[in-house]
């Protein structure tokens, strides 16, 4: 007898051995398994499995009834599958929360041993086989060491950038020494600006006026340039370009030895200005006089600073302490009536800015009887710089300002501002400044944070036009994630903050909107090892 499968497996012959009779011959129903079934079939299993995985876990790092058979690890994973009840995870999970939240609300032990990192905290774990409490005190320990190392790192890094912010770069003091000296060694340095025949100009209000007011050559410099360059009309342009007595001879020698026809430019120190003396200015004495004003300034800038401060905060209290707002030159901005008795309007830029369109619509604008034309910085797409309110400035935990101010005020922006100085010298303006800054003297210091900007805000209430945002952009010093299409429309971007563009902490994708303007080529930055960075933005 024989007995033959066909190849399909679907029927048996059964015949006798000589092949001659069929005996028997069977058909066996054909199984028909679609792919859409074995395909549902194997997600399910892909989706399961992990599970079971877990699961299994879960029992055997519980070591409760350790499970020697499939029976019992079916009994035991049955109800989680079928959500039955009896979940002893859920319930491990839930004690696990309780001691947790309960170390939370505890003081930490004395002494306590703490790991370095995640690694020695688990090889503790394992060597030692603490109890969930212990693991939770540790864990805490750990968590809350890590927490403070990262603050304490957050907290040097902005301490080494206030540093690097407020050092001058090497090749920057370089190019002011060569300046220097060549002021005492060539005639065509010290030229007169503006030449005698163009004197006159400086007085004239046909013209579009422009202040700033600055010890630093190349900053100022890339000021001036981007203004004359954007510019439709750089002949009607006329720059005021103000510096301390010591840059003087340097400053002018950068503008007399680098002319920027057709514009005219003139250059001169606070010390050939009569009006400038103690009486008209008695910030300077209060400066001086001001006990605390030395340590303020000049002293151990990490005392009082609490580890718990935000790297914001502690930048915002590091800034505080800038010498630069005891210079003159910061103040300068509200003599500008007397400094400049003749004129009518100017645009006062700070340098630490590139103008990059045309400001004579400036000239247009009504400031319909105000005094300074400002971008308001309380309203804006970016909450960081464009959130500013006058609490963002003022302490208003001590009752004078509490009294005199509203916390909802808005506050506005200094750098480009456009002043009517006919206007200004009808107001009080200059008294009210001098005022504030004298009962902050007398408050030690404690009525406002930082800056020029506080006592302005109160020196300039209700006498402020706002500007359209476009006119002014800022924190391109201090805002990292600057939107660079903003910054292109923008016809002023302000490097506020400490990150200026000329050093080496600058943010890497604004900087050459500033380094366009530098005259990398000019033999005194050659030979003062002054170079171009090396990245460009994409366009």
């Amino acid at each position: 007898m024989q007995i033959r499968l066909s190849p399909s497996m679907r029927s048996i012959t059964i015949s006798n051995s000589n092949g001659v009779l069929d005996l028997m011959k069977v058909k066996v129903a054909a199984r028909h398994v679609s792919y859409r079934t074995l395909f549902y079939t194997a997600l399910v299993l892909a989706f399961l499995l992990p599970f079971v995985f877990i699961l299994t876990a879960i029992v055997t790092l519980e070591g409760v009834n350790k499970c020697s058979s499939f029976d019992c690890l079916g009994r035991r994973l049955g109800p989680r599958f079928l959500s039955r009840g009896g979940d002893d995870s859920m319930k491990l999970a839930n004690e696990l929360y309780k001691i947790l939240d309960q170390v939370n609300s505890e003081e930490l032990p004395v002494g306590l041993k703490v790991p370095g990192s995640f690694s020695e905290f688990l090889s503790d774990m394992k060597n030692n086989q603490y109890d969930a409490k212990t693991f939770a005190v540790r864990l805490k320990a750990m968590m809350e060491y890590m927490d403070r190392e990262v603050k304490r790192s957050r907290l040097a890094e902005q301490l080494h950038k206030y540093f690097a912010a407020t050092t001058i770069p090497k090749g920057m003091h370089c190019l002011s020494l060569r300046l220097t000296d060549e002021y005492s060694s060539n005639a065509q340095a010290r030229k007169e600006l503006p030449p005698p025949e163009l004197l006159h100009l400086l007085s004239d209000n046909s013209y579009h006026h422009f202040v700033v007011a600055s010890d630093n050559i190349l900053a100022a410099s890339v000021v001036v340039t981007s203004v004359v360059r954007s510019s439709l009309q750089p002949e009607r342009v006329v720059f005021h370009v103000i510096t301390d007595k010591k840059t003087y001879p340097s400053m002018h020698s950068w503008f007399a030895l680098n002319p920027l026809s057709p514009a005219i430019i003139e250059v001169k120190g606070v010390h050939q200005f009569d009006w400038l003396t103690r009486d008209n200015v008695p910030v300077l004495e209060a400066f001086e006089n001001h006990h605390g004003v030395g340590n303020h300034y000049h002293g151990n800038h990490i005392m009082g600073v609490n580890v718990g401060d935000s790297p914001i905060i502690f930048a915002s209290k590091l800034q505080a302490r800038s010498s630069k707002y005891i210079s003159l030159l910061s103040h300068l901005r509200l003599y500008l009536p007397e400094l400049f008795p003749n004129l009518n309007k100017v645009v006062f830029l700070d340098d630490d800015v590139v103008v990059q369109h045309d400001l004579s619509p400036l000239w247009e604008i009504d400031l319909l009887g105000k005094v300074n034309g400002a971008v308001e910085t309380c309203r804006g797409e970016d909450t960081r710089v464009m959130a500013k309110h006058f609490r963002t400035y003022f302490n208003f935990s001590h009752p004078l300002i509490a009294n005199e101010l509203d916390p909802d005020e808005c506050a506005w922006a200094y750098g480009m501002n456009v002043f009517d100085l006919n206007a200004w010298r009808k107001t009080s303006i200059r008294k009210t400044y001098h005022y504030w800054v004298k009962e902050n003297f007398r408050s030690n210091l404690t009525l406002w944070k930082f800056g020029t900007l506080p006592p302005a805000l109160i020196a300039f209430r209700n006498y402020v036009h706002p500007i359209d945002p476009s006119w002014h952009m800022l924190g391109l010093g201090y805002q990292e994630s600057t939107d660079l299409e903003r910054v292109r429309k923008a016809a002023v971007i302000h490097y506020n903050g400490q990150c200026k563009p000329w050093l080496e902490i600058g943010f890497k994708h604004v900087q050459p909107f500033w380094t366009k303007h530098v005259n990398y080529l000019n033999d005194f930055i050659r030979n003062c090892h002054i170079l171009e960075p090396q990245w460009f933005p994409q366009n």
